[in-house]
């Protein structure tokens, strides 16, 4: 097998895996029903990516380390790191070295995980050659979807739930396209809806047990001293997956004290990462999830929407990546400050679609799962997502389950246009009465997003050096709108005040005989100026609106740069529903805080 070709297969698993996220997530009720396991595993194994493909394999191996999040991320990535030595190594023998590994890797090993899933591949190919034949490509799939479908027989959670082990099938969607990538016969994967029927829908008498304390992720130093600590925290905490390699330790465990486990290994200076995750929000946010509409909304990750709004509205985001250095990182995955960090700091960022095949993916399972599907598509002058969705539903949808509105938008203003479609749907509506309020929004959403620098966009190949130098030397700072036809600028100014009175004037216009309009207020790495200078006059002038404080899509802040800021309308969004049961009579203001501070934590 040569590199190019395992790349390729890894690149495929990976694409399919990340397709069916959504999924995994919505099945995830062990050890934690916290609805995490897709995003986990999806994160955690980024770094096998193609373009991550020149990477020597201790340099991946680093990479999978440090990206692994959750038990589902820190046991996948124990297994890969053996597993991405295939070009110089039997296949056979790379499965059965993860498989110990990931064994290795956890402190109280469970059948019906993904555990036994990589043992079955072990034995599976140490039995079976050569690898890259059809017959034994079959054979092994059924083998691992044996696995997958008797993984409630080992686990009674799931029994209870009548659903199969989501970190299991989340290995499994992996290596369906692994395999089938190598024998050149990607479209013969089948959706797991109808390789695993019955078992992909919680059970409606299904009890998700309450949970307390954090998940945390961390990187650590090795030093003298540092046994006893990580022993120490093993001992106090469940969940623990402990991995070493080389002169780097990363810990994955659960405990309620996150402060005395931070600070004791903070005291022995060997902290290089930590991230956490509140367990009770994430079981509360999952038993909160949304009923099934009768019209399911999806859009692109590049409109200014987050995971989190996703799980709220119970939509479909399509991810697009952005791309530092040799690693490309799914829009919606990754923490935008950082992202705004290294470009102030001079790294070249860019970003990049989603690969054909894993664009298929996604709308087969859009077609899967729901009856019938809006797919808001960002504007065609933007990306070639229109037209790569419009014509795979033409071959694979005669009943037209799926419909596609090229919206002629990005960013913020595709964001309220999804916003006001997600809410009526909610409320009941059909197809026809959504997709004419989607086509309506067509016309009657607006966006101003004001640049603070023209360096970025030149750096982006949007604007000539030249012409950035002497216009950020002149203090021009342009506003531009996402149209049809592409960005357009319409008018520039010189500084922040300027920039408001600016969108102050237009959204007088744009609002005059609004009632109740959506207007989403967005920034990059200026929320403190946005939310108290931005959001606040505009909610002095206009105190019948709902002001939605939301991180500027990534897509667009990438090429417009940190310090960008902007502001979406949409003036009718017909049946607007009130934003919960429990605040119907918040102020303008008010509910301005509210979605911050559920949006950004």
């Amino acid at each position: 097998m040569t590199p190019t070709l395992f790349n390729h297969a890894l690149q495929a698993g990976f694409d399919r895996l990340a397709a069916w996220s959504d999924l995994l997530d919505a099945i995830n009720v062990f050890p934690v029903a916290d609805g995490d396991t897709g995003r986990n595993l999806q994160v955690s194994l980024m770094p096998l990516q193609a373009r991550s493909g020149n990477d020597a394999i201790d340099r991946r191996a680093v990479k999978l380390l440090q990206a692994a999040r959750g038990n589902s991320g820190n046991i996948a990535t124990q297994f890969f790191c053996e597993f991405i030595k295939v070009p110089f190594i039997p296949v056979d023998d790379a499965a059965r070295r993860g498989a110990r590994a990931a064994y290795r890797a956890v402190q109280t090993p469970r059948e019906g995980t993904m555990l036994s899933l990589f043992d079955a591949l072990a034995a599976e190919l140490a039995q079976r050659s050569p690898v890259a034949a059809v017959d034994t490509v079959e054979a092994l799939l059924e083998a691992l979807q044996a696995t997958v479908q008797n993984s409630p027989e080992a686990l009674p959670r799931l029994k209870a739930a009548g659903v199969v082990d989501a970190g299991a099938l989340g290995m499994y969607l992996f290596f369906e396209g692994f395999f089938y990538a190598l024998i050149d016969r990607l479209d013969d994967c089948q959706p797991p809806t109808r390789r695993f029927p019955g078992s992909l829908n919680i059970s409606a008498d299904f009890q998700e047990a309450d949970n307390q304390g954090y998940c945390i992720d961390t990187v650590l130093a090795a030093n003298a001293g540092m046994d006893a600590v990580i022993q120490d925290l093993v001992a106090q905490a469940e969940s623990v997956v402990h991995l070493t390699r080389d002169d780097v330790i990363k810990l994955h465990f659960h405990t309620a004290d996150r402060e005395t486990a931070r600070r004791t290994i903070e005291a022995t200076g060997a902290l290089m990462s930590w991230s956490e995750d509140d367990l009770s929000r994430q079981v509360r946010a999952f038993r909160q999830r949304p009923r099934p509409a009768r019209v399911h909304i999806a859009t692109d990750g590049a409109a200014s929407l987050t995971r989190e709004d996703q799980q709220r509205y119970g939509i479909t985001l399509l991810e697009s990546y952005i791309n530092t250095g040799d690693d490309s990182l799914p829009e919606t995955r990754v923490m935008p400050q950082e992202i705004y960090r290294r470009m102030r700091a001079g790294e070249r960022v860019s970003t990049s679609q989603a690969s054909d095949f894993e664009r298929r993916q996604h709308y087969q399972r859009l077609l899967e799962t729901y009856s019938k599907t809006l797919y808001l598509c960002v504007g065609s002058a933007f990306t070639g997502n229109y037209g790569a969705a419009a014509a795979w539903q033409a071959r694979h949808d005669p009943g037209n389950r799926l419909r596609i509105v090229d919206t002629g938008a990005a960013s913020g203003r595709l964001a309220v246009m999804v916003l006001a479609a997600v809410r009526l749907a909610a409320g009941g509506a059909d197809m026809e009465r959504v997709a004419a309020l989607a086509e309506r929004s067509l016309t009657v959403c607006r966006e101003y997003i004001f640049i603070d620098r023209l360096k970025y966009l030149a750096a982006g190949g949007r604007l000539s050096r030249p012409s950035a130098v002497v216009g950020d030397f002149f203090n021009v700072k342009p506003v531009i709108s996402p149209l049809s036809t592409g960005a357009e600028k319409i008018g520039s100014v010189k500084n922040r005040t300027e920039q408001l009175q600016f969108a102050l004037q237009h959204l007088k216009t744009d609002l005059a005989n609004a009632v109740a309009p959506i207007v989403l207020v967005e920034y990059t790495d200026n929320r403190d100026w946005v939310e108290a200078k931005a959001a606040e006059a505009i909610a002095k002038h206009f105190p019948g609106a709902e002001i939605i404080l939301q991180p500027l899509s990534l897509t667009t802040g990438v090429h417009t740069g940190p310090g960008t800021w902007a502001v979406a309308i949409h003036p009718d969004p017909e049946n607007r529903m009130a934003l919960s049961a429990a605040e119907p009579s918040l102020t303008s203001a008010g509910r301005r805080r509210a979605h911050a501070e559920r949006n950004l934590g």
